[in-house]
């Protein structure tokens, strides 16, 4: 059975309902895969099929590490203690690993909150195998996804200066509610329709690039080394890029040392260049920044958009031996 779903149409409509414009993303013509919208549990679960069920061990807060030699000593907040080779933080945005590797402070507001859910729903308005992106003229916007099996991903977006969350769940939807009173159907309709609970409600917010996340034994990867504000839709894309690249570099480099290396080197250049246009699109500019983002960084991320499509959706991981 098919994990999610395929996209063969992608609608761009204005927050009346009036159609902009519909396109047909030829993916598999143009990079040889499709299109795929997929709810996280659904990836979640596929990736860990593949692992023996006590690979996984849930309940751990990381607390602090140190490296002592060639390993790595992790400590948690259970009273579980473990020694490894390599320690990869892949925590998120919120990193604890970034946190006491780096200590360069929390995640940077960008202006927006977010209000996403998921749910059965069907409408003659949501077609099957149809994305479709609503936007006002006052900086809202409203994403309807079809990700199989009768299921819609919806997400929503509105700035917000000062990034107040909600009191509470119901307080969430409401605002949601309010905020996108007057927008055509399904947008009010599907909200309401969403159990409060089941409504994640967050600020927008990305971190200043690295221009190197490895220490010793230990790494980042994904959002921890590079979060972005999700106006691509880049952010887990570019984490799998990562592990795919550091699995690779572990697999044929003499160290781990020299992994780390191999893996920061094919990493660093192509996850700022993605960073950058997610900002430039997100209206999310950095002036403070320049000295982060090379020439060429900038000169790519600015990029024609078929140009800069072909340079994302193109690529392919280095060939190893």
């Amino acid at each position: 059975m098919e994990m999610g779903r395929r996209t063969h149409i992608v609608n761009l409509r204005k927050f009346t309902g009036d159609l902009i414009t519909k396109i047909a993303p030829n993916f598999i013509g143009n990079y040889k895969w499709p299109m795929l919208s997929i709810r996280w549990s659904c990836l979640q679960n596929t990736l860990a099929s593949f692992l023996a069920p006590d690979a996984i061990n849930l309940s751990h807060r990381l607390v602090r590490f140190k490296q002592k030699g060639d390993k790595v000593e992790v400590y948690f907040d259970n009273g579980g203690a473990v020694t490894a080779d390599i320690v990869i933080g892949a925590d998120g945005i919120d990193s604890r690993v970034r946190e006491i590797l780096m200590n360069d402070g929390p995640p940077r507001y960008a202006g927006r909150l977010s209000w996403r859910g998921v749910i059965r729903y069907q409408s003659d308005l949501l077609l099957p195998n149809e994305v479709t992106f609503i936007a006002g003229s006052d900086g809202k916007n409203f994403a309807l996804f079809d990700v199989g099996h009768g299921y819609i991903f919806w997400s929503a977006g509105a700035l917000s200066p000062d990034g107040a969350m909600s009191e509470n769940a119901a307080a969430a939807k409401h605002r949601v509610l309010e905020i996108f009173a007057g927008w055509a159907p399904p947008v009010g309709t599907i909200v309401e329709a969403t159990p409060p609970e089941e409504i994640v409600e967050r600020p927008i917010e990305d971190r200043i690039p690295l221009t190197s996340w490895s220490r010793g034994g230990v790494t980042l990867l994904g959002d921890a080394a590079h979060a972005m504000v999700p106006s691509l839709g880049q952010g887990a894309n570019t984490a799998f890029e990562d592990a795919w690249e550091l699995s690779r570099s572990l697999a044929v480099q003499p160290s781990i040392e020299a992994a780390l290396s191999h893996y920061e080197n094919s990493r660093v250049y192509r996850s700022q260049i993605i960073h950058a246009r997610s900002a430039l699109q997100g209206n999310r500019y950095y002036e403070a920044d320049n000295e982060i983002f090379s020439r060429g960084v900038l000169e790519q991320a600015n990029a024609a958009q078929r140009e800069f499509e072909d340079w994302l959706y193109g690529y392919m991981p280095p060939a190893y031996v």
